[in-house]
């Protein structure tokens, strides 16, 4: 190894050299640890890996620490200085509970003077800074061990010594923000519930020393760095610190008099003053006001009303930019908390406007992330202002003669600035998910390919918005539209954002007009967007207009249930689009002709007035000619679509003819290759026959999910020859690999073929999840099945096995429950231990085998358990082995599932007593010790309830005495619970010897006491889990995943039902079938 010197010479080094660190016999060369430790920064390939390893030695080595105060004291080296700060960083977060007290007394000495030796003059506060931070990390570490207990005077120290020096204190600040942070942020699944607690105690109960160290560095230092840091120290203590202090103090008006206007400090003191807004409590109401009032004054000199904001962020430094967005926050929060306040007062009306009048111009800055804030507000402010008076069928446009109902007058006081924000929406509409007609960044027009999340989150905030204010004011959103339109129209205002962003809005305010308003305003819009097709030349315009026409007629479903003729001509313009071959058209064409079928399905199956027969026949007579130009996965969109049309036809008998006439084409594309092949099988070796049969298979598997059960009479026509078809390209792939090899399965025709085999299964799943008689299903299609695919299954190599094959005996379980169980030990025969031969060697290979084999295991024993008792000893057992292979898998899909079929499986066996016993006896403790293995390790966290759920069960199993022989043969007379709770102490004691006696008491006691209540007896299980990861110094916030999970499934599900209350805020397509009109 070479190492570079200072003197220009170069050093060269051995791993037995290097090694000399790892000896602590020996006095520490620290001229060698310095040049390792700069090889390992600086140097490359093997001789940089050599150095790393001996560090990493060196710092896992449990007397490393002891070493620390030589390194630091005598290394010129910063990076060997924060090695050495890792080294004690790590016997801190690790080891601090089994070190003697005197050496914990010893390092807390020892950091504490680092940290006032490095910070007390400004010159080393601003050279040392990174070394600085991580000494006082390192200090906050000691702080969650011994603070407030084995250090009761901690915050009485900081603040005493903050007050002799000035650096001092501007990094004892640092300190008490990071403090602050660890304890109110960071401490959830960091540290057991109750340490939490008492450290929050703590610190409140404290805090006026802190409060006080604050004010008197605000009023009386010149020092700037320090009283930015002070001011960033205020702002993390904000959201916790008991209200006196920032109601019953000057604070406020410290903050807006004496920082508010001052360049360095004005960022962090309008965050400040936006934590302040964010609190929610009634006794404060004046001091609210007083906030607003002094705020906005304050701001009016700084920037005055009639700033163009959009152009002052446009041209600003970035601190500009920055205190522009802090600006959306603080008006955002302040108006979202307490407008009520503000509403009530006639004297601060004027303030509102204000204000209002500022975020109004915010809201136009081209900068996505402050658009983000105002439409947050934007969005609250019409949505509550909207439930003030809900929208009612009569709430429309009155008639004639009716007398105008009165605005509210929380409206009315806000409707002028509506006006202005309805405006800016329309303007700056996001584009919606079903648009795919873009134009790029070149200006050119092309089809979108990658979905934008961000945008699609911004469009769906942005329509609920619309809708919204749609409903408060119709009248005036119609003007604007209309308003806009006529731009269009006449070429004033005509370019493709402006009328991108104006079609975007129309479609999205769907369902937010009364029926008769949505009927007058879209005939002017299609009829004008129509023109607009004819009038403009070129293919970029004709592109983009088509997609506005797409779009806005896919909208609105409701509008072309009513009104046939509308109906008939958008789906013929949708037919012509499927011809036009600009990129993103047909498909945008084939995506709105399946959406307008799905939601006007009947409409097409109905003879309607003034045509002499239903328009599907019109369809099916023309269907070659509409689907000339489509790519394949195009026509089979079109195939889906007309489905949802012929399942809406009632009659049996008429159905089955439009399916005979609707499957003509591709029936006689596959009877062309099936009469081939009969005559000569080596047809089904040609690659384009047998894409051919891919393609046509593809279209049935979408003709079926559109059909449903009916697909019969055109699945029987088919049945046989496909599995026929499955038989022979099986024996081509077997006879392929024998002869090549498994690298043969890449080739074209070999994943053509079983393209062909995957498209079987899936179109008989298909049907079979779909069918409605089972004992049919059972009869005529299952026996001819399961001798083409079991047999194959199991005699291919596992390459060449179609995990679909297990996917769709899962569905077959599924639907047809008890009806198939006497074939399962049959299925399970041919596919169980060949399939868990292909994954039990590791969590990896053959990814949709493993989740498939295991959804097949779940139905099987969810529907056809008493197949399970009639299989031999030694298959249930390897049943049992793979569920709980199953819920050690890191992929998380399949643990959940394994756990699952093992709670479903402990409850099934508990029916059957005579099984049950000998189940208990033979595998009781295995499942116990399982489970314990997985609760255990931290890569499982995110399944922590349903480990509770299993737990609980397992001690509830013999607690309850369901349990009747003894589980320990060897002593009899010990009862099973007496047993469980020994068995679980040593299991624990022998996986976690830094466990105390009573702490592993404790633990199983409680598993005990609280096995009847799953919440408590999570929390529980969590605590523990908190103590062991404390020892062994890892990262806890994980075991909070599942409740961060829970609380979103919630938040969504209650925004839907409150979505739902609202017309027009569900997209028209993602509406329940029973709520369409």
């Amino acid at each position: 190894m070479r190492f570079p010197q200072t003197d220009g010479q170069t050093m060269t080094l051995t791993l037995e050299q290097a090694s000399i660190l790892l000896d602590f016999t020996k006095k520490l060369d620290i001229n060698l640890l310095d040049n390792v430790v700069g090889f390992m920064y600086t140097g490359e390939g093997a001789m940089q890996k050599m150095a790393q390893e001996v560090l990493t030695h060196l710092k896992e080595h449990p007397d490393a620490w002891t070493r620390v105060d030589t390194i630091l004291e005598f290394s010129h080296s910063q990076s060997t200085k924060y090695y050495a700060l890792q080294i004690l960083e790590n016997v801190i977060k690790t080891r601090w509970k089994v070190l003697p007290r005197n050496q914990c007394e010893g390092i807390k000495k020892y950091t504490v003077g680092l940290i006032i030796k490095t910070s007390s003059d400004a010159e080393s506060l601003e050279r040392e800074k990174v070394y600085l931070n991580k000494l006082n990390m390192i200090l906050i570490q000691i702080l969650k061990h011994e603070w407030p207990r084995n250090w009761p005077s901690f915050i009485g120290d900081i603040v005493g010594a903050s007050r002799t020096n000035e650096s001092l204190c501007q990094n004892n600040m640092v300190i008490l923000k990071l403090l602050s942070e660890e304890v109110f942020d960071f401490s959830s699944g960091q540290m057991t519930q109750v340490k939490a607690k008492h450290l929050k105690d703590t610190m409140c109960s404290e805090f006026s020393q802190i409060f006080q160290l604050c004010q008197f560095v605000m009023e009386n230092s010149q020092n700037a760095p320090l009283v930015a840091m002070t001011l960033e120290t205020l702002l993390r203590f904000l959201n916790w610190i008991p209200l006196g202090y920032v109601f019953e103090t000057k604070l406020i008006t410290t903050l807006i008099y004496k920082f508010l206007d001052v360049p360095m400090f004005r960022n962090v003191t309008l965050k400040c003053l936006t934590e302040i807004a964010l609190v929610s409590v009634s006794q404060y109401d004046e001091q609210f006001i007083l906030l607003f009032t002094l705020t906005t004054s304050k701001l009016k000199e700084m920037l005055p009303l009639d700033t163009n904001i959009r152009q002052a962020y446009a041209n600003g430094q970035d601190d500009e930019q920055k205190f522009i967005q802090n600006l959306s926050l603080f008006l955002c929060c302040f108006l979202k908390e307490h407008s009520q306040l503000i509403e009530k007062r006639q004297d601060l009306n004027e303030l509102l406007h204000e204000s209002l009048h500022y975020l109004v111009m915010i809201s136009e800055v081209e900068e996505t992330e402050i658009f983000k804030i105002c439409l947050e507000y934007w969005n609250a402010l019409a949505a509550d202002l909207y439930r003030e008076s809900p929208f009612t069928a009569s709430t429309s446009l009155p008639l004639l003669g009716q007398p105008k109902t009165e605005t509210p007058q929380r409206r009315a006081l806000y409707n002028p600035v509506l006006s202005k924000v309805r405006l800016i929406m329309v303007g700056r509409m996001a584009k919606p998910e079903e648009v795919l007609v873009v134009e790029n960044e070149q200006g050119e027009v092309v089809r979108e390919f990658m979905k934008d999340t961000d945008a699609i989150n911004m469009y769906k905030n942005m329509r609920e918005t619309l809708v919204y204010l749609t409903h408060l004011d119709y009248t005036d959103t119609e003007r604007i539209m209309t308003n806009k339109l006529y731009g269009q129209v006449n070429g004033t205002e005509w370019s493709w954002k402006n009328l991108n962003t104006l079609c975007w809005a129309i479609g999205s305010i769907s369902g937010a007009m009364h029926e008769e308003d949505e009927k007058r305003f879209l005939v002017i819009v299609i009829k004008d967007l129509l023109g607009l097709c004819e009038q403009k030349r070129g293919k970029d315009n004709k592109a983009i207009i088509a997609a506005n026409i797409m779009y806005v007629v896919g909208q609105y479903p409701r509008f072309l249930r009513a009104h046939w003729r509308f109906l008939k001509t958008v789906v013929n313009k949708l037919f012509e689009f499927m011809h036009e071959t600009h990129d993103g058209v047909q498909d945008m064409a084939c995506d709105t002709f399946i959406k307008i079928a799905q939601k006007c399905r009947k409409y097409f199956v109905q003879v309607q007035v003034g045509e002499i027969m239903p328009f599907i026949e019109d369809i099916l007579n023309q269907i070659s000619t509409i689907i000339c130009d489509l790519q394949p996965q195009q026509v089979h969109t079109f195939y889906e679509a007309v489905g949802y049309m012929i399942s809406a036809q009632a009659d049996a008998v008429a159905q089955e003819r439009l399916i005979e006439k609707y499957m003509q084409l591709p029936n006689q594309a596959w009877d062309g290759v099936i009469n081939q092949a009969t005559k000569n099988v080596e047809v089904l070796k040609d690659e384009d026959a047998v894409k051919q049969l891919g393609n046509i298979l593809k279209t049935n598997v979408r003709a079926c999910k559109a059909l449903g059960h009916p697909f019969v009479v055109q699945l029987g026509r088919i049945y046989l020859d496909m599995l026929n078809v499955y038989k022979v390209l099986s024996e081509n792939i077997s006879a392929a690999i024998a002869l090549n090899g498994e690298q043969v399965t890449k080739q074209p025709l070999i994943r053509a073929m079983r393209t062909v085999k995957k498209e079987t299964l899936k179109l008989i799943s298909g049907w079979v999840g779909r069918s409605n008689d089972p004992q049919m299903v059972c009869d005529n299609f299952i026996p001819p099945l399961l001798d083409a695919v079991l047999i194959d299954y199991q005699r291919n190599v596992p390459a060449a096995r179609e995990p679909e094959v297990l996917s769709t005996m899962a569905t077959i379980v599924n639907k047809l429950e008890s009806n198939i169980t006497n074939e399962i030990p049959q299925i399970f025969d041919a596919l169980f231990e060949c399939t868990l031969g292909m994954i039990n060697k590791d969590f990896e290979e053959f990814p949709e085998h493993r989740t498939n084999f295991f959804l097949l295991l779940q139905a099987v024993n969810s529907h056809c358990f008493p197949a399970f008792l009639v299989i031999s000893p030694l298959q249930f057992k390897l049943v049992l082995d793979s569920i709980i292979w199953a819920f050690k898998h890191t992929m998380r899909n399949v643990a959940d599932i394994g756990l699952q079929i093992l709670y479903q499986l402990l409850q099934n066996v508990k029916q059957d007593e005579t099984a049950a016993q000998s189940f208990y006896q033979t595998y009781y403790t295995d499942v116990l010790q399982h489970m314990f293995s997985v609760v255990t390790d931290t890569s499982h966290t995110a399944g922590l309830t349903m480990h509770a759920t299993i737990l609980a069960y397992l001690f509830t199993l013999a607690e309850s005495g369901a349990i009747v022989s003894p589980l320990d043969p060897t002593n009899a007379s010990q009862s099973n619970v007496d047993f469980v709770q020994q068995y679980v102490a040593n299991l624990l004691k022998a996986a976690f010897p830094h466990l105390s006696d009573p702490q592993i008491k404790i633990t199983v006691q409680g598993m005990f006491n609280l096995d009847q209540d799953i919440t408590q007896f999570k929390e529980h299980l969590r605590d523990f889990l908190v103590q062991i990861k404390e020892f062994a110094g890892e990262d806890m916030t994980d075991l909070y995943l599942e409740e961060r999970e829970g609380a979103l499934l919630t938040a969504q599900q209650e925004k839907r039902r409150m979505q739902l209350m609202v017309p027009g805020i569900i997209n028209p397509h993602d509406m329940p079938e029973e709520m369409q009109d």
